[in-house]
């Protein structure tokens, strides 16, 4: 639709500031307003089948009555406009239904507030602040609770029979429990679709992390769908792997490499970790697993007198971080790339970090899938796919899905 320029500069005729747009009496309300009341006009008119003041309207059994007055909140204030009724009562509203208060795309941006970790009176004083809406803290619960139900039925969906690399990873949050403050652990799966595309499986929530959830986690993952997993990149969780061989037996259980780097760092000094880093991504860049600990040998060479927790750890987990080793380079970067998981955690650590604690689990579960919503609406499809996907088809082609053959 192109505006008649005229019309905006009459519109604009007495125009000396912002506020004679945006503020509480300006141009975007009252043409809210019209245009709302015009357009609500226009629908009741095609309800009756006349307009107003025709005479086909004589005797034609409903007729206008009048008009109701109805505030709905919007990103530009509190707006009253007029919604008109008819005398049958049939006349039902599209632009603005019965019973609504808010604007379209209001109730996201309480959403979007919430999914940003923000409490509900700090949602509160930032739409009164930025809006001059006044909204109350039973409405912002009543429309961050709708999630909960989006989160259940999220979470007990059916998955694709067949990923090629699973990451499962666990999350420590705060949350009160019975009048206290603990930790608890929130674990995340994370897909690589046959189509290259990142997806969350799903969250859980446990008092700690350790290998029995796990094993309740995978076979839940088996129960909605996923019939095999080619990969399945983890922590060094005791018992994770065995977890892992008794839903999934077939697949190569992957020590993840983030988690490995992460934990080695934590004992070095900040102005030598991006050294000790580099020196460690030799090793796992090596070309094979023989040159991998060639490598970890000379690390622990330089490094021993100053760190030997480091090299230590690396050879008590050495079984779990060589499989790898055995793909190709379009596998093996897929599998130790820290995007997918790093990207993830990165925004729900944003999110968790600004509310301290949560009042209960579903408060955490529900910012938590806010953000992963958030996020895997800007997922591309993983670099490099194709070349990767040509492998699993050669590596493991009795179990590779014939559609994708």
């Amino acid at each position: 639709m192109v505006l008649d320029k005229e019309l905006i500069d009459k519109l604009l005729g007495e125009y000396k500031g912002p506020e004679d747009i945006t503020g509480e009496n300006g141009l975007l309300k009252q043409l809210t307003k019209a245009l709302v009341e015009r357009a609500l006009a226009a629908e009741l008119t095609t309800h009756l089948g006349y307009e107003k003041h025709a005479v086909e309207g004589r005797h034609s059994g409903n007729s206008r009555n009048g008009a109701s007055s109805k505030r709905l909140k919007g990103e530009f204030g509190t707006v009253e406009i007029a919604v008109p009724r008819d005398r049958a009562g049939s006349f039902e509203p599209q632009l603005v239904p019965k019973g609504t208060t808010r604007f379209a795309g209001f109730d996201e941006k309480i959403l979007s507030l919430y999914a940003r970790g923000m409490t509900t009176r700090e949602i509160q004083g930032h739409l009164e602040e930025m809006y001059q809406v006044e909204v109350s803290p039973t409405l912002i619960s009543n429309v961050t609770e709708a999630v909960i139900e989006e989160v259940k039925a999220w979470q007990s969906r059916l998955l694709e029979p067949v990923y090629p690399i699973v990451y499962l990873d666990a999350l420590v949050v705060k949350m009160r429990s019975e009048g206290r403050v603990e930790n608890r652990a929130v674990y995340v799966a994370i897909g690589i679709t046959m189509e290259g595309q990142k997806e969350v499986l799903g969250l859980w929530t446990s008092a700690n992390e350790g290998a029995k959830f796990w094993l309740q986690v995978l076979t839940e993952l088996k129960n909605r769908g996923v019939e095999d997993v080619f990969i399945a990149c983890v922590d060094g969780l005791k018992g994770f792997p065995q977890a892992i061989e008794t839903v999934y037996p077939k697949t190569t259980v992957q020590l993840c490499i983030v988690h490995m780097v992460r934990a080695s760092l934590n004992y070095v000094n900040w102005k030598e970790r991006k050294q000790v880093a580099a020196e460690l991504k030799s090793i796992y860049r090596a070309a094979t697993a023989e040159e991998a600990e060639r490598q970890l040998e000379m690390f622990a060479a330089r490094w021993d007198p100053k760190y030997p927790t480091i090299s230590a750890m690396w050879r008590r987990n050495w079984l779990g971080i060589i499989p790898f080793f055995q793909f190709p380079a379009e596998i093996r970067k897929i599998v130790y790339t820290t995007n997918a998981v790093e990207s993830l955690n990165m925004s729900l650590r944003k999110a968790i970090k600004t509310r301290g604690a949560f009042p209960s689990e579903d408060a955490a579960l529900k910012v938590m899938y806010l953000a992963l919503k958030n996020l895997a609406a800007k997922w591309h499809t993983i670099q490099g796919w194709k070349e990767a996907l040509q492998r699993f088809a050669f590596l493991w082609e009795a179990r590779f899905p014939q559609k994708c053959g």
